[in-house]
């Protein structure tokens, strides 16, 4: 598969009243033509902001790439003036996010948004804009889709709107989708409606999808690869099956035991000890030094490099899990 999306030693720093972090440490991540690669971790382990520096769009100011390489399709986004930037965004790469009620603006019926992301990336008129709307809502399942384009985001439920982001984010064919957790605030039965259309899209379009979860099961399900985000660094990636039968980070291997499995029998769930390091406290050794089990005094004083444990299989450790036979 053609590589469209190749991520090498982006870091990205925070200023402070007092100090300035860094937020994100990104060694490699690529993504491929076609391919769903998830990105999953904890709260805070740096998934949001890899989505945020792919688009260069930061909930602050404050926030900015200090180095490294953002290359789509051959050209670095870190070197794009702000015209060649908007033309990427919205067309070449979009994305959708968990909450569609804030993303969606109040005063505007759901038409609105679609038909004016259709003309500015293509210039048709606002008769051929429209047309394209209404097939974009009706490909993503939403009922009598040309009333649906007068109705404002207070009068469609939460799946409703979800579907009206996809529609908005795949209406000009993008390349890349990237969905940060578009699932968490829908109940489980849109929450498997709004991944078949995330699959339906990468299937019949071709989209490249980065799938931003904590939920492994869906990952399990539908991604083609992984990368397991810890404090701000990529600890695991690999292709999910191999990643799921013999994890050799430590990490990930307290991730997968934490799932409930209806199959056994527990009196308590199994919990991963201590918390993860904000970025003002991490020092200069492994940042999941504090709560691992086979923590060594190497680890402690140095960052493990993402290393090749496999085929398409690196993980970030000094003393990584055996594979499993």
């Amino acid at each position: 598969m053609k590589q469209l999306l190749n991520m090498e030693d982006v870091q990205v720093r925070i200023k402070t009243h007092t100090q300035e972090i860094t937020a994100l440490e990104l060694e490699h991540l690529t993504l491929h033509e076609g391919e769903l690669v998830a990105l999953v971790g904890e709260t805070g382990s740096g998934k949001s902001m890899t989505a945020s520096s792919i688009m260069q769009l930061f909930p602050t100011q404050k926030a900015y790439i200090g180095s490294g390489r953002i290359v789509f399709e051959g050209t670095d986004l870190l070197t794009c003036s702000r015209k060649q930037l908007d033309h990427i965004r919205g067309k070449e790469i979009t994305m959708i996010f968990q909450d569609p009620m804030s993303s969606l603006n109040p005063v505007f019926r759901i038409g609105d948004p679609i038909i004016d992301v259709i003309r500015t990336h293509t210039g048709v008129s606002t008769k051929e804009a429209r047309e394209r709307a209404i097939q974009a809502l009706k490909f993503v399942g939403l009922p009598d889709p040309a009333r649906m384009l007068n109705r404002y985001p207070h009068e469609l439920s939460g799946g409703q709107r979800q579907r009206v982001m996809i529609a908005m984010a795949m209406v000009c064919e993008p390349k890349l989708l990237i969905a940060d957790e578009p699932t968490t605030a829908l109940d489980v039965t849109i929450q498997s409606q709004i991944l078949y259309l995330i699959d339906k899209l990468k299937k019949e379009k071709g989209t490249s999808v980065l799938f931003i979860t904590h939920n492994l099961g869906v990952v399990a399900k539908m991604a083609d690869r992984i990368a397991v985000m810890y404090a701000g660094r990529i600890v695991e990636t690999g292709r999910t099956q191999a990643v799921f039968r013999s994890p050799r980070h430590p990490y990930t291997r307290m991730l997968l035991d934490a799932i409930p499995r209806i199959s056994e029998e527990r009196d308590r769930l199994p919990v991963i000890s201590g918390r993860v390091l904000s970025p003002a406290e991490v020092g200069g050794g492994c940042r999941f030094a504090n709560r691992c089990p086979r923590v060594t005094d190497q680890c402690r004083q140095a960052v493990p490099p993402l290393a090749t444990v496999g085929d398409w299989h690196e993980a970030a450790c000094f003393e990584p899990l055996e594979e499993a036979r």
